[in-house]
């Protein structure tokens, strides 16, 4: 669609701070003062590259990548923003243009003069939802940018790394799972990757990064048997660590009602249709699942008894299943 042109006049946000080039997070530290590592990054969820911690700037971005914008689907209520070449974890984040305001999902580091003016160019932001700590990046610059709330799940605040004196940040608190962001937008706390990892619902479009993460046998799916899948639930990704049954249990009942024809991870090109010949997109994500749990050697039984321990009211013979509800 198009490119911003580099501009190395401003940092949105103040004076430079210290960015992680591995995850993309600002720290609350000046860039000419390295810390000896990022909390994020040694996580166990996350890493640290081959080559080790190193560190950048905002200015130093700026001169060396820009941002680029793309119609997802030729819809012009939905453009990928990403930055190139490739910066942190490779994210995108999507400009979604509804009918009672623009919302951004999810976030990325770089934000320059450009794609201010572009999206200012569009109306602005109503608001910015994060998924969770592995993208909260520079958000507060880009609350500060646009004027704009950002929200997060309270259950994993402690992740952010920088102080928020103009109260930009919304917490979604524990207790409450399914929100109002705008009246055609919500976001839905179905937790896992992090205990307050978000997807977000928007006419038919389920917004789900890395909450539910895209796995490459859902991106083909015309004249496919019965039984493949299309989605992991993972703890760690890069690690291969995956979410327990009694997870999955919990994310389906907080997910189950939504009326999604299509789902749009993390990075470009992740978009899983139910057009496609995979058959209905919630019945798509009910399957993925169903084979990650018996993958995982867990029988209806063990379930069942996991259910009764929780006093959860997890719905395990709908999740274990073979018929489709």
């Amino acid at each position: 669609m198009s490119e911003a042109t580099p501009s190395s006049s401003s940092h949105y946000g103040g004076s430079d701070k210290l960015i992680c080039t591995a995850c993309g997070t600002e720290f609350d530290q000046p860039a000419d003062e390295p810390l000896s590592c990022c909390d994020i990054c040694d996580d166990p969820r996350q890493f640290v590259p081959p080559t080790g911690q190193s560190w950048t700037s905002h200015s130093a971005l700026v001169k060396t990548h820009h941002n680029t914008f793309t119609l997802i689907d030729r819809d012009v209520s939905l453009i990928s923003i990403v930055t190139e070449p490739k910066f942190g974890i490779g994210q995108r984040c999507i400009l979604i243009s509804s009918f009672y305001g623009n919302i951004l999902w999810d976030c990325i580091t770089l934000l320059d003069e450009a794609t201010v003016d572009f999206i200012k160019s569009r109306g602005g932001l109503a608001g910015i939802v994060i998924s969770h700590p592995h993208y909260y990046s520079r958000h507060l610059a880009w609350a500060k940018a646009f004027g704009c709330p950002v929200y997060i799940s309270s259950e994993d605040a402690h992740w952010t790394k920088q102080p928020d004196p103009l109260s930009y940040r919304r917490l979604i608190d524990e207790r409450t799972f399914n929100i109002e962001i705008l009246p055609d937008v919500r976001a839905l706390k179905l937790g896992g990757h992090f205990p307050g990892s978000l997807v977000l619902s928007y006419d038919h479009h389920l917004f789900v990064a890395d909450t539910l993460v895209t796995v490459p046998s859902a991106l083909y799916s015309k004249g496919r048997p019965p039984g493949t899948t299309s989605f992991a639930f993972m703890w760690s990704i890069p690690n291969m660590i995956p979410l327990p049954p009694k997870v999955l249990f919990q994310m389906w009942m907080r997910v189950r009602d939504v009326q999604a024809r299509v789902t749009h991870g993390a990075f470009v090109g992740q978009e899983v249709r139910d057009t496609d010949g995979g058959g209905p997109m919630m019945k798509r994500i009910l399957e993925s699942m169903k084979i990650q749990v018996r993958a995982s050697g867990w029988t209806v039984e063990e379930s069942v008894q996991a259910e009764k321990e929780s006093g959860r009211g997890w719905d395990v013979p709908e999740i274990l299943g073979e018929e489709w509800p």
